[in-house]
This record gives C-alpha cells, sequence and structure tokens, in this order.
C-alpha cells in the first residue's frame, strides 16, 4: 500500500510541476495553423454569413510574466472572392482580396493547469484590399441582344481594431502548447470605394467613407513554443 501511495504522490509533483510551464518560460513563439473567420465587407456585399478558412497565415510572439503574457501579432490572407452585391439578382463581384492584420495586447492564463483556459484583449492596425470585377446579373441584362461588360472595382480598408479573445491551452510535453481560441473583432476604417464603368469613356465613380463593423472568427487553432527561463 505504501508503495501505490509513493507512486500515486510522484505523479501529482510532476504534475504540479509541470503545470507551471508557460510561468516558467520567459516568451513564446506561436504559429496559428487553421482559422476559421469573417473578411471585411466588400461594397454592399450580401452573402456576409460566408466564412474563409486558412491555413499557416498568422503567427505571435509572447513575453510571459506568470499568469500574463504580451503579445504580438499579425497575419496576411489572400484569396480570390465572389460575393453578391447589393440581392441576388442585382451584382456579382468577383476577384482577389488581400487582408493585412497586426496587434498588440495581453493574454491572462485562469490558472496553470495542463489545461489552461484564458482570455485576452488585442488591438491592432487592419488593413484590406479588393482588386476585380462587377457585372448585372438582373434579367434584363440577360435579355439584351450587347453582352454585358464587367465595370472595374477596387476597394480598401484601413483603419484600428479591438478584440476580445477567449481560448483554452493544452500543454501535452514540455516547452509545447496547443491553443484554441476564439474572437469578436471591432473594425473602423476608413473605406475608398472605386469603379471604372465599362463605357466609352471609362467612367469614374469614387466613394469614401467611414464605417465600423462586427468581424466573427469562431475558430483558430495553433501550436506555440516555449523559450527562456523565468526562474
Amino acid at each position: 500500500m505504501k508503495k501505490y501511495l509513493l507512486i500515486g504522490l510522484s505523479v501529482l509533483l510532476s504534475n504540479a510541476g509541470f503545470s507551471q510551464i508557460n510561468g516558467d518560460y520567459s516568451y513564446s513563439v506561436a504559429v496559428r495553423g487553421y482559422s476559421l473567420l469573417q473578411m471585411p465587407k466588400v461594397l454592399n456585399q450580401k452573402n456576409r454569413d460566408n466564412f474563409t478558412s486558412s491555413y499557416l497565415s498568422g503567427g505571435m510572439i509572447k513575453f510571459n510574466d506568470n499568469q500574463i503574457s504580451y503579445r504580438l501579432g499579425g497575419s496576411y490572407i489572400s484569396k480570390d472572392t465572389q460575393i453578391v452585391n447589393n440581392c441576388a439578382t442585382c451584382q456579382e463581384v468577383n476577384g482577389q482580396m488581400k487582408d493585412y492584420n497586426f496587434s498588440i495586447g495581453f493574454e491572462k492564463s485562469l490558472n496553470f493547469s495542463v489545461i489552461q483556459p484564458y482570455f485576452a484583449i488585442d488591438l491592432g492596425f487592419r488593413y484590406n484590399k479588393f482588386d476585380g470585377t462587377l457585372i448585372s446579373t438582373s434579367i434584363l441584362d440577360e435579355n439584351t441582344a450587347t453582352p454585358v461588360r464587367p465595370d472595374g472595382v477596387e476597394t480598401s480598408k484601413t483603419g484600428f481594431t479591438m478584440a476580445p479573445v477567449f481560448g483554452i491551452k493544452i500543454n501535452p510535453i514540455d516547452k509545447l502548447t496547443i491553443f484554441l481560441e476564439s474572437s469578436l473583432q471591432w473594425f473602423h476604417a476608413y473605406e475608398r470605394q472605386e469603379v471604372v464603368a465599362a463605357d466609352a469613356n471609362n467612367t469614374i465613380t469614387l466613394n469614401k467613407y467611414n464605417k465600423s463593423e462586427f468581424l466573427l472568427n469562431p475558430v483558430s487553432v495553433g501550436i506555440q513554443f516555449n523559450f527562456g527561463s523565468n526562474r
């Protein structure tokens, strides 16, 4: 019986020592392996319920101070995009979207166990650009004898972001952490919309706005490597 008690005590002590893993390392490098997120709105986009999947598109550096970490993050996404503009039978927009996101914030773990829930706040800068074409999809245009030519479209959004983050970290082995987190980002941006009509004069329509929107990032999964020592 004493032998089994000693073995159990040894396991508990080893787990207690391992549970301090994130507090013992001075900094960490994280890579986002997969993210499911909502991209900024393009023109008068109607299909906002579509989410974008991205792989290896971002990362973070964290400076650890016991249960608090200071986060520096960034991401880049480039993808072909197709959207419905104004209404389902109005216009279709096709092109390429490029998105840059940089942030700074803090993260607080709620415990030092092998499974660690945490919350964070990120503040940052975001730049989003779309370059493509816009074409009418109305029934009237489909019945015309002359083929409909697409207009050129270029839009950009530049602004500030703020996002609360909730997540879980799992420490399977020493110096390695797997994390899963969700966030809701507030994006306040200066928007520029330029449409070049497919007419003889290539008429340009330019609109400028200041807009805010909320962007949901329901799932983000990655790996974190821990370095240095706080001991």
